[in-house]
């Protein structure tokens, strides 16, 4: 009985094992059919990638074509100051740095004593003449009185011969008295005449030496500032070489050279210039000097503007950075980085409803980063992509970022 009882208990044992993996089988089988299964539906609907970008919108701003050149800052009103007349500087009144007044400020005085000296001889030279002038008009006054009797005997004379009442001889010497004072009247008038002459002579003599007196006291023709001081007290002065140089720093002008071609666009009184001096801009000012000629070298030609610097805020010898404004005009702008030039040409990416889509754009001026654009699809409305364009094609999912990031 214990024999027939083992066998049973080990093909139960059997049975028990075959049935677990005939489970294990089946669920391996169910396992792998769902895997293949769901591996099949994701082949068939791939998700697309999206491209991580930057965008901003296009905007409108105002382009300028221009010339971009430095120049130099000089003062529009200067004077070189010289001595009008050679000899020694006796004395300076003004320094290095001074402020000065047209026609008020003495700048200084060159040795004036032969002047005096000279000014002193006209002023008696022209007394003598005038002396010589009253004693030649007493003697005139002297011949007429003269004259007058001698013009009664002759008529009375000239009536008696008339009526044979004298001789010939007697009328004919009368009236050869009458004759010769008639004639002395002319040579004391001549006498009175080159007496005037010599009193004019000596009044212009006397003013000469006054005017040459006045000049060695020399005063300051321009206001502003003493900038140079060549001469020193005890130096010999002429009117060759300059004492001192006085710049009016009120008025600046800006000088600056542009290349040939640039010629015909420039007109003055209406062409632009904006300068920036240390930093600081001065606006826009009207070119006023435009050079008649081209500089047959450098093939370059000279424009002038003027500044204002009434608060003396810049100062002539400094440089200026200058932009000669030739074009101004308004129009769509993107960023210079956005376009991108590919077979067909210049193209930008805008962004619509999370997809990139490729415009062709033409090209203009460019500013500041920033290039001029048209097209016939552009609008302010549109963002443009100016970062993570260059792995784009039209179509494509994007997703936007922000500019920082």
């Amino acid at each position: 009985m214990e024999n027939n009882e083992k066998p049973k208990k080990i093909n139960l044992s059997a049975i028990i094992i075959i049935l677990l993996l005939i489970v294990i089988a089946g669920m391996l089988f169910y396992y792998i059919r769902i895997v293949k299964k769901a591996n099949v539906v994701v082949q068939q609907t791939p998700e697309e990638p999206k491209f991580s970008v930057v965008a901003s919108p296009i905007a409108t701003k105002t382009f300028e074509r221009y010339a971009a050149v430095q120049g130099n800052l000089e003062a529009k009103n200067f004077a070189y100051v010289s001595p009008r007349i050679p000899g020694t500087i006796e004395e300076l009144f003004v320094d290095e740095g001074d402020n000065v007044t047209a026609g008020k400020t003495m700048l200084f005085r060159i040795d004036s004593v032969k002047l005096e000296q000279a000014v002193e001889a006209g002023r008696k030279a022209l007394a003598i003449a005038e002396s010589t002038e009253k004693q030649a008009q007493a003697g005139l006054e002297k011949i007429k009185v003269d004259f007058e009797k001698v013009q009664l005997d002759y008529n009375r004379y000239k009536r008696l011969y008339e009526k044979k009442a004298v001789t010939a001889n007697a009328f004919e010497l009368q009236e050869s008295h009458y004759n010769q004072l008639k004639a002395a009247i002319k040579a004391a008038q001549a006498d009175i005449d080159l007496a005037r002459s010599n009193i004019e002579r000596a009044r212009a003599d006397l003013i000469i030496s006054q005017k040459n007196l006045s000049d060695t006291v020399v005063y300051a023709p321009i206001s502003g500032f003493v900038s140079a001081r060549f001469k020193e007290p005890g130096e010999m002065g002429s009117p060759e070489e300059p004492a001192l140089l006085i710049t009016d720093n009120n008025s600046i002008e800006v000088s600056a050279y542009l290349p040939a071609q640039y010629y015909s666009e420039v007109i003055a009184g209406q062409t632009k210039m904006r300068v920036n001096v240390f930093g600081k801009e001065h606006g826009e000012q009207s070119l006023y000097y435009k050079s008649p000629t081209i500089e047959n070298k450098l093939r370059t030609f000279e424009v002038k503007c003027l500044l204002d610097n009434s608060s003396h805020t810049i100062a002539a010898g400094a440089m200026a950075d200058i932009k000669v404004i030739f074009e101004t005009r308004k129009a769509l702008a993107v960023p210079t980085v956005s376009i991108q030039k590919r077979v067909d040409g210049n193209i930008i990416f805008t962004v619509k409803d999370g997809r990139a889509h490729q415009v062709a754009v033409q090209t203009g001026l460019e500013n500041d980063g920033m290039t001029e654009v048209s097209g016939d699809e552009l609008s302010e409305k549109d963002m443009v992509i100016t970062m993570g364009q260059n792995m784009l094609d039209d179509g494509k999912v994007v997703a936007v970022q922000e500019g920082n990031k």
